[in-house]
């Protein structure tokens, strides 16, 4: 019965450091929402810039739920509280994660989380400064005629939204190439050869997260692409170092 209660104990200590990571990641989430809160309404205005431009002289959005209005703001305060608060969110897992890690793992760790980070915020930058307004101006402009083109808030706030993370999560590539090469799973010369199965998964991909039109999913295929090549070019260099530390050794 001790032996089993001695073997049981790091498990639960583990349960209680996953717990207390994941009080603090909330928390964190919570506090950067409870500052965003008084700011909503700008938040929503910043929000819906790249759609109101694209709106015909006098047009507007529109609100089809009765508290659309009200929750909507909010929403929005929380996802971007969310993404403000990834690195602390990333900062937790990777203290969560580190004590089983090698030091030579560790040292990666770091470079890893702060590329991650950077990649995710620049994937929705791109959507929003890049994409959606070329994006709305087309569908604009594809209105048929006697239709009026007034979106609905909470429409566009989840398809909005899920272009956010679509665009984040795509432009990971380059990280997830490193990461798979510095680990073993893969070489860069594998990855090369596999070019032409990649740019068409690209495409695919893009098709799956995307909105069912040919512009935004030529719209993510292309940067995604391009990242493959960053991503490789960075594995093929850190695999030649390693084989001049090497042979240096």
């Amino acid at each position: 019965m001790n032996q089993e209660a001695k073997k049981s104990e790091p498990f639960v200590s583990h349960l209680i450091e996953l717990r207390n990571r994941l009080v603090w990641a909330l928390g964190a989430v919570l506090v950067v929402f409870v500052c965003l809160v008084p700011f909503a309404g700008q938040i929503y205005s910043w929000f819906a810039e790249p759609l109101l431009a694209s709106l015909p002289a006098g047009g507007s959005m529109i609100a089809i739920d009765p508290h659309g209005t009200f929750f909507i703001p909010f929403k929005l305060a929380f996802a971007l509280a969310f993404a403000i608060a990834i690195p602390f969110v990333l900062y937790q897992a990777w203290s969560f994660i580190a004590p089983g890690l090698y030091s030579k793992e560790k040292r990666i760790v770091l470079p890893l989380v702060v590329s991650t980070t950077a990649l995710f915020y620049l994937g929705i930058l791109f959507a929003y400064f890049v994409v959606f307004p070329l994006m709305f101006e087309f569908f604009a402009k594809m209105t048929p005629e006697g239709v009026a083109f007034t979106p609905d808030i909470g429409s566009y706030m989840s398809f909005a939204l899920s272009l956010f993370f679509a665009f984040g999560v795509a432009f990971e590539v380059p990280v997830a190439i490193v990461l798979l090469t510095r680990i073993g799973v893969i070489s860069a010369g594998s990855v090369a050869k596999k070019r032409p199965y990649f740019i068409l998964g690209a495409f695919v991909l893009a098709m799956l997260m995307t909105p069912p039109d040919p512009f935004s999913q030529v719209m993510m295929a292309v940067p995604v692409c391009l990242l493959f090549e960053l991503g490789l070019f960075v594995a093929k260099r850190l695999e030649k170092n390693d084989l001049k530390s090497e042979r240096l050794e």
